[in-house]
């Protein structure tokens, strides 16, 4: 097996940083899709790979919840990532020279006090790091990009500012995923679990499904729905949960939840990110 990590998007993308702080001795693997970051994963191509699935500012990242539960992979790890935009510029350029500013939509979005302090106009690109690329392509002092510190390294960019995003809060949170899971032992402290499960369209069908969490006193930290192959009649949903499955709680309600749902699939248990247990004690 090779000692590579997947993920969606160029050299330089917030995924890539994401992979390189998470696991510093691998090598990144960029994919055009996040369909192709699945595939050399379940392929054996990759060891891993680095799944967006939320960010603190934008809300859930398009697609993962449908993607996971068929992917044929397990949830390993969960990784957040502080999301830390530079303006960026070709050599030689400076604050006084540029005039437009490139990167993704929710970039721009992200950077709005910037773009207006520096009379900078947004150009939408595909994505922040070939914002970069495209930056030091055309190598045109008047042309900045909104992207990574990485990115900058990467394409040789100059950072004439650090830190320009809006809220200071910016951060993403990944799914690490890989073919085999690695359930820890049911006593180690800290742990997330992420299932699915599927209830009919019917009236109180959730209300009864989750029932048993909040009288086994289980804190489901998010819960994402969506319809199932395009129909109204059924749904399914993404949930993560505190707890381990074998543990008391969480086992009584996964056997309550059973009862009454159609379906209920376990896609992953894992240690808790640091940063969840940062945010919890208030720090």
């Amino acid at each position: 097996m090779t000692d590579l990590i997947a993920f969606q998007g160029v050299p330089g993308a917030y995924s890539d940083l994401a992979c390189r702080c998470a696991y510093p001795g691998m090598t990144t693997l960029p994919c055009a899709t996040f369909e192709d970051a699945i595939a050399a994963v379940r392929e054996g191509r990759a060891r891993m790979a680095m799944l967006p699935c939320e960010n603190s500012l934008a809300g859930r990242v398009p697609d993962i919840h449908r993607l996971l539960p068929d992917s044929g992979l397990h949830v390993v790890a969960e990784h957040f990532q502080r999301v830390e935009h530079c303006l960026l510029a070709p050599k030689g350029a400076s604050l006084a020279t540029v005039r437009r500013a490139h990167s993704h939509a929710v970039a721009l979005g992200q950077v709005r006090q910037v773009l207006k302090e520096l009379k900078l106009t947004p150009v939408v690109q595909a994505d922040t790091a070939g914002s970069a690329e495209l930056v030091a392509r055309l190598n045109n002092p008047e042309d900045a990009a909104i992207a990574s510190e990485l990115a900058a390294e990467i394409y040789g960019l100059e950072i004439l500012r650090r830190n320009v995003e809006d809220a200071a809060h910016n951060t993403t949170r990944f799914y690490v995923m890989a073919r085999e899971g690695r359930v820890p032992p049911p006593d180690t402290p800290a742990v997330m679990t992420t299932f699915v499960f599927r209830v009919r369209n019917v009236p109180a069908a959730l209300y009864k499904a989750l029932g048993g969490f909040a009288t086994n006193g289980v804190n489901m930290t998010k819960l994402e729905s969506y319809m199932v192959g395009g129909a109204f009649t059924a749904t399914q949903f993404l949930c993560d949960v505190e707890g381990h499955p074998e543990q008391g709680p969480l086992r009584r309600a996964l056997e309550e939840l059973q009862f009454f749902s159609r379906e209920t699939r376990v896609l992953g248990v894992y240690p808790a990110h640091p940063y969840r247990l940062q945010v919890a004690a208030g720090d």
